[in-house]
Formats: C-alpha cells, sequence, structure tokens
C-alpha cells in the first residue's frame, strides 16, 4: 500500500494561565514549526486483537520489528521505502509484550500461556530472523530495553495479579531483571527491602492498594527507560518510579510521583453532557504513568512520561468507583448534590481508595491518571506538565471527535468520564538540533509533538491524527486507530535521511510511518 498525502498538523494557539504550583512551567502551546506525514502504513489484517503494538528499528537491516500479539509472534517489515512498508518474516515469539533492538541482536518479552508464572526474554539475529537463546525472568514481563551500550537488557516484570478473592489470591511479585547480554545471565532486582514498610510507603504518597498484598507483590513495573548505568522504571498503578542501579540489579530508591490539581488544571469530567467542557474541577488526578523516556538538556538527563493512568479491576477486586455512588464529605464539598449529577463529576471515574474521613465519606477525589504529557528531574521532581493542554488541542483540532473512544467511530465524549485522550506511548528525538517528545493518545487516536529543548517550558509543536472517522473501526476501514508503541528513528539512521516516526496501533493493527520535518 503507498500512501504519501501528507497530513497537516495543528498549528494551536491556546490562551492558558499558570495551573501549577510556583517553580513548575505549563506548556504555552506555540508552535515550533514541526511537521508530520504519513508516509505508509502496513495492516496485519486484524482489528482489536493488538495485531500492532510496540515497535522497534534496526538500521542496518532498516527493518521494524512489530509485536503482533494476536498471533504470538514478531511481525518483520522492510521499510527500505517507508511508503511501502512489507512484512518479510515473523519470528515464533508466543506471548510476545515488548521488543527492542541493539547491533543486530533484537529482544522480545514474552509472558508464560499462566501470566503468575516466570516469563522469558528470546533473542534473535535481526539480519536471518535466526532465534539465537532464551532466558528466563520474572512474571509478566511487559516491557524491556537495552542499555545504551548494549550490554544489558532492563525488563519490566509487571507481577500482575490474577486474581484478588479470599482464599485464591495469585499475586505474583513486581521484579525488574537485568540481563548481561555477552554472559547471558540474568540477575533479578525485587522489591523485597519494602515488605514490612507499606505504610512508609504510603505516607510518601506512593500507592499500595492490592488487598492484603506486601510491597513486593503490589509494585507493578510497566515501563522502562536507561541511561549510563542506571534504570528508571515506572510503577503505574503504584503512581511512582523505581530507580535500578544496573552495576548491583538492584532497586536503590521509589519515588512517589504526587497528584494534580485539576482545581487548576481543568478536564471535561462528564460523558452525558453532549458538550466539550474543559473547566476547573474539585478533583486530583493521579498521574500513574505508563511509557517513560528520557532526554538529556543542558547538561542534565530529564524523564518525560505519558500519564494515562490504570485501575486494577479483578474477580473479588477492583479499585474503580464513579462519583455519584459514594458518599462525599460536606465540609470539603458543600455542593455534593450538585457534583454527583451526571453533567458534572457523577460519572467521573476514581479511586475507590481515595482519601475519606471517620465516617467513610471521601475528603478527596482521585481520578486515573493525568491527561497530560509530564517532564520530571531524575530525582523524580515535576518542572513541567502539560496542564489541560491535550484536551484543548484535540478539542480545537476534532471538535466533532472530542475525548472519542478507539473501539468505535462516531463516539464523541465518550472517554470524559474516564481518562480522557489517555496519552499512552511516549518517545524523543531530535531534529535540527531541537529535541522533541512525541505521545501517543491511546482513545482519540494521533501523535502530538513537543519541542523540550528547554525542559522547564516546552512548546506545542504539532498534532497529526490519521484516524479515518467516517470509516468503521470494527470492519478495519478507519486507518490508524489506538497508537500503543511510538519509535523515533534518527536522520541518520533513516532510509530517507529524514527522521521518522512509527507508531503501532493496537486497535487497527497497523504500523504507520510518519516524516518528521520542521
Amino acid at each position: 500500500m503507498r500512501i504519501s498525502t501528507p497530513f497537516r498538523v495543528g498549528a494551536v494557539t491556546l490562551a492558558l494561565s499558570a495551573l501549577l504550583p510556583a517553580g513548575v512551567a505549563f506548556g504555552q502551546a506555540r508552535p515550533a514549526g514541526i511537521e508530520l506525514s504519513l508516509l505508509g502504513r502496513y495492516s496485519a489484517g486484524a482489528v482489536g486483537v493488538g495485531a500492532a503494538e510496540i515497535t522497534a528499528y534496526d538500521p542496518k537491516t532498516r527493518r521494524v520489528f512489530v509485536v503482533n500479539a494476536e498471533q504470538g509472534t514478531v511481525d518483520v517489515l522492510d521499510i527500505g521505502d517507508p511508503r511501502d512498508p512489507r512484512k518479510i518474516i515473523t519470528l515464533a515469539t508466543p506471548g510476545a509484550n515488548s521488543v527492542a533492538v541493539h547491533g543486530g541482536l533484537v529482544a522480545v518479552a514474552q509472558q508464560a500461556e499462566d501470566k503468575t508464572a516466570p516469563g522469558s526474554v528470546a533473542f534473535f539475529d535481526a539480519r536471518s530472523g535466526k532465534k539465537k537463546g532464551q532466558v528466563t525472568v520474572g512474571a509478566l514481563p511487559d516491557m524491556l530495553a537495552f542499555s545504551p551500550d548494549g550490554r544489558y537488557v532492563v525488563v519490566a516484570n509487571e507481577g500482575e495479579a490474577a486474581s484478588y478473592c479470599a482464599g485464591a489470591v495469585n499475586d505474583p511479585e513486581g521484579s525488574v531483571a537485568v540481563i548481561d547480554v555477552r554472559r547471558g545471565t540474568v540477575r533479578t532486582a525485587t522489591f523485597r527491602a519494602w515488605n514490612g514498610k507499606e505504610d512508609e510507603l504510603r505516607a510518601k504518597g506512593v500507592r499500595i492498594s492490592g488487598p492484603g498484598a506486601s510491597a513486593s507483590r503490589d509494585l507493578e513495573p510497566e515501563y522502562v527507560t536507561v541511561e549510563g548505568g542506571t534504570a528508571w522504571v515506572t510503577l503505574q498503578e503504584n503512581n511512582a518510579l523505581a530507580v535500578v542501579d544496573l552495576k548491583r540489579a538492584a532497586v536503590v530508591g521509589i519515588v512517589p510521583l504526587g497528584l494534580k490539581d485539576h482545581a487548576r488544571a481543568g478536564i471535561d469530567a462528564s460523558d452525558r453532557d453532549g458538550k466539550i467542557d474543559i473547566r476547573p474541577r474539585p478533583v486530583k488526578g493521579v498521574y500513574m504513568p505508563d511509557s517513560i523516556a528520557d532526554f538529556r538538556a543542558r547538561g542534565r538527563t530529564y524523564l518525560v512520561t505519558a500519564n494515562e493512568g490504570d485501575s486494577r479491576d479483578w474477580d473479588c477486586h477492583s479499585d474503580e468507583v464513579r462519583v455519584k455512588d459514594v458518599q462525599l464529605a460536606p465540609e470539603r464539598f458543600p455542593d455534593a448534590a450538585t457534583l454527583k449529577k451526571d453533567s458534572e463529576l457523577g460519572r467521573l471515574t476514581v479511586l475507590a481508595d481515595s482519601p475519606k474521613d471517620a465516617n467513610g465519606a471521601y475528603t478527596d477525589l482521585y481520578a486515573f491518571g493525568a491527561r497530560s504529557v509530564s517532564i520530571r528531574t531524575t530525582s523524580g521532581e515535576l518542572v513541567w506538565d502539560s496542564g489541560d493542554e491535550l484536551e484543548r488541542l484535540v478539542a480545537q483540532e476534532l471538535p466533532e471527535q472530542f475525548n472519542s473512544d478507539n473501539e468505535e467511530n462516531d463516539s464523541f465524549d465518550s472517554r470524559s468520564d474516564n481518562k480522557g485522550p489517555e496519552p499512552e506511548g511516549v518517545t524523543v528525538g531530535s531534529v535540527r538540533g531541537r529535541t522533541y517528545a512525541f505521545a501517543g493518545l491511546e482513545r482519540v487516536g494521533g501523535v502530538v509533538a513537543y519541542d523540550v529543548s528547554d525542559p522547564r517550558a516546552p512548546r506545542l509543536a504539532g498534532y497529526v491524527n490519521t484516524r479515518d472517522f467516517a470509516g468503521s473501526v470494527e470492519d478495519g476501514t478507519a486507518g490508524d486507530v489506538g497508537p500503543e508503541g511510538v519509535l523515533f528513528i534518527d536522520a541518520h539512521d533513516s532510509p530517507t535521511r529524514t527522521p521518522l516516526l512509527v507508531v503501532g496501533n493496537e486497535v487497527s493493527g497497523t504500523t504507520a510511518v510518519y516524516e518528521v520535518r520542521s
């Protein structure tokens, strides 16, 4: 399939006030002159089953490796001509969740058939596709990454529970595996040192919420970024970061990420009001980032996160509740009756373990995710957050599809009650000497770009969405839907000698290749 139509990147100017605490910068939404154009698309031919998720790239072979969870494979695409991506081989990778490439070596994280059992990482030659080895890691390896020098593969073993039912709790430990590539050895960084210290973690702001769970079972690694000898790992459901020393294969810190005040940075909180209504609300957002990436600026390392939010909704346990179904403390919410209307906060999904008073009435409302992109120091200090900019951007660029779902078109406003546009994947790259962060919006679709060259004052650089809202998601005629993995290819590694962005879309089963120009 050949696609060469350029897609306009929104040039958006928004009047937004300072919405964050003193010392924290807010996105200023001034276009920084970046353009993304769709070059080509490969379709796996399956919709709604995760047929295109995480992607990785090998510059020597000009191949993109795409996790196809539906088939239990990694599809290998030749993008020598990015206008016409072609599948050339597949790698047998049952239970594949993530893929990474370095120096011609492909690493694939594979969960076991029973996700609570130990998983594995398989290694393949990027050119021949021949399997070179396999090692055992922890339960549910959800994401992996090579260290920049290729010596280590760092694996986030999520250890997600299968059941919280009384007498049948099945909740393995979360952990981080550190694989020495040259030696073929695996060391595991665990969280057992924090067992018995759960109350201390909670007091610092780390969320420990599984019924009766110890810290090592409750902490769930999600996504990894690596620089030098350190890995930073998102603990999504716990609203925290783990800091891992690779040389020691040890967790050396757990950093809470705090809360976002939506009384200052507004949200659209209702899917039943039939309109776009972004305004301040008496709600706090729990960042709960999924993806994380690192970049250097002014001699320092910074972390950028996509603040998706995630809940635990299992047999016998759910941490989701709607505002209209809870009691609100009158001294904190004197207008409770109004707030609990469906057109106000009544439909908003919040954490069931939000703070309560002695009578069980909620004194604060914590919503899943922050509907934003953030930048932090390596110690977890928040230096910038995009505030309500993502929702305002979509409201301006796609008003008829605002906060749409990714399961069907004609779903205007249907995600306003639950995480909004839902930023999930994030990556960084350099274009003509400036550093950009690219984040995929899982629900409404598309990729937003920020110029983060100044980490304390990023600027909105553009937005591209190649979803066809006139088509059918179910029939596979809706273009690119449900961006999951976002991958940047530097100009010097690109077959076109211009930077590329590769996006795996899990709902549409498509892998889209965009050209990036400034």
